[in-house]
């Protein structure tokens, strides 16, 4: 399985779509809330080459994005391709 991290706030409505559409999907991710921590955000911001926005996705430590682009994924039957491949 492929190592997904998914950097969130606790107040964002796409944070839940993604990690539903994950949940639903049985995939295992790490989650890394940055809601009060300043040093995260940073981290997340510096990972997604100057994204702001939650969620950010990362599936074996390549940025996928936001959840539009991950149910875009999913739509087109790609998701599950990438989340297939281990770590």
């Amino acid at each position: 399985m492929a190592k997904v991290e998914i950097y969130t706030t606790s107040y964002c409505p796409f944070c839940i779509r993604a990690k539903n559409l994950l949940k639903g999907k049985g995939i295992a991710f790490d989650e890394i809330d940055v809601t009060d921590d300043d040093a995260m955000r940073e981290k997340m911001v510096e990972l997604s080459g100057g994204r702001r926005t939650v969620p950010e996705i990362f599936i074996n430590g390549k940025i996928v994005g936001g959840y539009d682009e991950l149910s875009a994924l999913d739509a087109r039957g790609e998701l599950d391709a990438m989340l297939a491949h281990p770590a």
